[in-house]
């Protein structure tokens, strides 16, 4: 094991390069998928004819679908049919067409979770049904719903290295250009992206946690 030789300063930055994007992916997926959720979960919740079975179908199938496959479809087989897109790009379209379906499920629950006399009493107040999810369903749903879509957005973070499999230069991409340059390598590399993941992994659940607790 060359930890001295691992942990040069040009290794450390390739590896901090490739932690960015995975980041950037994550970020970017996480603000996607957490607004199109939003809308599927209201859709069910209000249970539109025709457009409530639509997605309801769209999203067990994702669902049960995983997501490396997903991301095999959206890299390959979209080329099949005229529609390239970028690594980068089909990184996140995957990650949010997969997370999306997920995190609308947390949304939908924490929706009925409300209890139906407040919705009942906002009704008879005058208040339309618009009004009454804006103001009465969605506030009380979303302090419910933080910790398990945090928890989500974990996975989501973790999620981004099977997109080493279309080659974007993440951060588990970058470790293994570095440790592919020489075996000594591999433990040290593979140790400092664990430290990575780790960090930040735990910061969120910390946050997580504290959501919870201050529910």
């Amino acid at each position: 094991m060359d930890f001295a030789g691992a942990y040069s300063w040009p290794n450390v930055r390739y590896l901090l390069e490739g932690f960015l994007v995975t980041l950037e992916v994550a970020a970017i997926s996480i603000v996607l998928s957490f607004i199109i959720a939003i809308v599927f979960a209201i859709v069910r919740y209000m249970k539109i004819p025709i457009l409530s079975q639509l997605v309801f179908l769209w999203v067990e199938m994702i669902r049960n679908l995983p997501l490396l496959l997903i991301i095999f479809f959206v890299f390959f087989a979209l080329r099949d049919v005229g529609i390239k897109l970028e690594i980068f790009s089909a990184a996140i379209a995957a990650l949010t067409i997969f997370e999306s379906a997920m995190i609308s499920e947390i949304i939908r629950s924490g929706l009925m979770s409300v209890d139906k006399g407040q919705i009942e009493a906002a009704r008879a107040s005058g208040l339309n049904y618009a009004q009454t999810l804006r103001y009465i369903i969605l506030p009380q749903a979303l302090r419910r719903m933080v910790p398990p879509i945090v928890s989500q957005f974990i996975s989501l973070l973790k999620d981004t290295s099977l997109a080493i499999i279309i080659s974007l230069p993440e951060l588990m991409h970058n470790g293994q250009v570095i440790y592919n340059s020489k075996s000594t390598y591999i433990i040290p590399v593979l140790l400092l992206i664990a430290i990575m993941y780790f960090v930040i992994n735990y910061a969120l659940s910390i946050v997580a946690r504290r959501l919870e607790h201050s529910r």
